[in-house]
């Protein structure tokens, strides 16, 4: 007995689907965002292990500032600098965050400028601002690895203890930095459109350190803006032992739109700026 349908081997070979060739059969399959977003974070890793003098370079830099404030402080002001000092670190903690997540896509974007590859994230299937949405969101990411060992060192120079409840301190700090990643997004397309700015984009990063300190002032108005409820919040979770559930419910709800605005606001300025980058003709420019 034979059967047309047995190779030579005696086995039966599998069956192509119906409307399928072998060609479309072993095609790619086009990628995904869950490709995307694994690709960028593994793009963020390999430049933190293969260039690690530079990231310890920005720990070494930050704790010597921080240096510079707790001794220099304590130098001047004594025993004021002493009783505060742990609203210091939590504040010095959560302005070390700020600034990777506000730096992560307008100084990658302006990289990108000056080596004249921005083009190529232009040209992507994803769309130029969701990739650079999600390379901001790996940074943010090597961002918190690093002020992680900036918190733990200060707190071994200072002796202070903190009440780090990862349930806690994780949520309010993400929402907390988001808005600030927000003003990145934005100031990324700023510098899409206008190239040279970084002067301007830096002098904005001191700017953190008022926002931060806004819940002294006590003004209720300002838990709108990005990082003062935020950092309110951070500093009874980490300094009085406040648990997330403990929070009223109204200053969660708040956090939580202001990290959501101010990230869409920013993509909406990323949005538009990149568009009349390419309207003028600029997109490329140096």
């Amino acid at each position: 007995m034979t059967d047309s349908h047995l190779d030579a081997s005696g086995s039966r070979p599998e069956q192509d689907a119906p409307g399928m060739d072998g060609a479309t059969r072993d095609a790619p399959r086009p990628a995904g965002y869950l490709q995307l977003a694994k690709a960028v974070l593994y793009r963020e890793y390999l430049l933190f292990v293969r260039y690690p003098a530079n990231a310890v370079g920005g720990i070494v830099v930050s704790l010597f500032f921080f240096g510079l404030l707790f001794y220099g402080g304590r130098m001047l002001a004594g025993r004021a600098i002493t009783d505060s000092i742990e609203g210091i670190v939590v504040g010095y903690f959560l302005w070390t965050l700020s600034v990777g997540a506000y730096s992560s896509i307008s100084n990658d974007i302006g990289s990108e400028v000056q080596w004249g590859t921005l083009e190529r994230h232009v040209m992507t299937p994803f769309g130029f601002a969701p990739v650079a949405f999600l390379k901001g969101v790996a940074k943010l990411v090597r961002t918190f690895v690093t002020s992680t060992v900036i918190l733990a060192a200060m707190l071994l120079v200072t002796g202070t203890t903190l009440t780090l409840d990862v349930v806690t301190v994780v949520p309010v700090a993400v929402l907390s930095v988001a808005s600030v990643l927000g003003l990145g997004f934005a100031a990324g397309g700023v510098t899409v459109l206008y190239k040279r700015i970084g002067s301007w984009l830096n002098l904005l990063q001191f700017g953190f350190i008022v926002l931060i300190s806004a819940p002294a002032f006590e003004l209720g108005w300002t838990k709108f803006l990005p990082l003062a409820l935020g950092s309110s919040m951070l500093q009874r979770a980490m300094v009085d032992g406040v648990r997330l559930w403990e929070f009223p419910l109204a200053d969660l709800v708040i956090l939580l739109g202001t990290a959501v605005g101010y990230v869409a606001l920013g993509y909406a300025v990323f949005e538009y700026a990149t568009r009349r980058a390419r309207r003028l003709g600029v997109l490329g420019d140096y």
